[in-house]
């Protein structure tokens, strides 16, 4: 485990140290309450032992603050065990109402502080299993179970912050809605399997061209998520229209070299995307606006005869 251990006295600490690391855990150190904060967010411990008395802040003080900052950072809880040399009521009492969850004396006997240490360090492998757990939750919840882009609920919240960016910057915002063209016959002619793997295949293309997109002015910020049905959009902040457009074509060209065979295509029988893009120099008013003038370019790309892309 990686121990906080926070303690003004230098023997002490010396001697909760050396007794620590016989055991086979790293122990990071702080002199006081406060220094026990900045640490604590720096180095995400498995486990605090916290003194009382201490200069500058005390350790009941400090423990509080810990326990804020997890709450505001949606951190996992981590044990805090109180070191003490006066083991009384009052004590127990404060630092369960503080935020902690046990006490021990500082020189507790050596299998007593072993047992414990034992019982720390599988909360430790319980909580990092538990942490593994809620980010791949996390990630069913944030992405399209398919393609594994982006789903719509995510995007609509990624589009919500970077909106509200480029409005607070004055900056500029473009999105591209984009339809696989005739995917409905695809799907009837070739079957719906074949169809997740058209999909999957099309997802990839778009990633790694929004992703090489890098070079020529499209910022990291963009991301690709799937729309709905055929149907993906892309979603700029603060590239040049230049960009956008040329990003656009290399969309457009990646998905046709895929060579994925669509024989109700007119266009060359392989499968192929159109591309509606709105583009505005200063983001203002409601983003639905841009997202209406995507779509509606997008209709007109395929009213044109699709393969193609319309920005504006």
């Amino acid at each position: 485990m990686k121990i906080l251990l926070v303690e003004d006295s230098r023997t002490v600490t010396q001697l909760m140290t050396a007794r620590l690391s016989s055991y086979g855990h790293e122990v990071v150190h702080a002199e006081n309450g406060k220094v026990a904060i900045e640490k604590f967010e720096a180095t995400s411990p498995d486990l605090v032992l916290m003194d009382i008395e201490m200069p500058v802040m005390n350790g009941f003080q400090s423990t509080n603050e810990i326990r804020e900052l997890e709450t505001q950072k949606q951190w996992a809880w981590t044990p805090i065990i109180f070191l003490t040399s006066s083991d009384t009521v009052n004590n127990l009492v404060t630092a369960i109402e503080s935020g902690g969850d046990d006490f021990m004396s500082k020189y507790t006997p050596e299998p007593v502080l072993n047992a414990k240490m034992k019982a720390m360090g599988r909360i430790a492998s319980l909580r990092h299993k538990l942490s593994i757990a809620n980010e791949k939750l996390q990630s069913l919840a944030d992405h399209d179970g398919l393609t594994g882009l982006l789903n719509r609920r995510s995007l609509d919240l990624k589009v919500s912050q970077f909106w509200l960016d480029a409005i607070a910057n004055v900056n500029a915002f473009s999105v591209l809605m984009i339809d696989i063209d005739y995917f409905k016959k695809y799907n009837d002619q070739y079957g719906h399997q074949a169809g997740d793997h058209c999909l999957q295949n099309v997802a990839k293309a778009l990633e790694s061209a929004v992703s090489n997109g890098n070079s020529s002015g499209i910022t990291k910020c963009a991301f690709v998520a799937r729309y709905g049905g055929e149907e993906f959009a892309v979603v700029i902040p603060g590239a040049p229209k230049e960009a956008v457009i040329q990003l656009s074509q290399s969309i457009i060209d990646v998905v046709r070299n895929l060579l994925i065979p669509n024989e109700a295509s007119v266009e060359g029988a392989k499968v192929t995307i159109s591309i509606g893009g709105a583009h505005v120099e200063r983001a203002l008013g409601d983003v639905e606006n841009v997202f209406r003038l995507a779509d509606s370019h997008l209709y007109q790309a395929k009213k044109d005869g699709r393969n193609r892309m319309v920005v504006t």
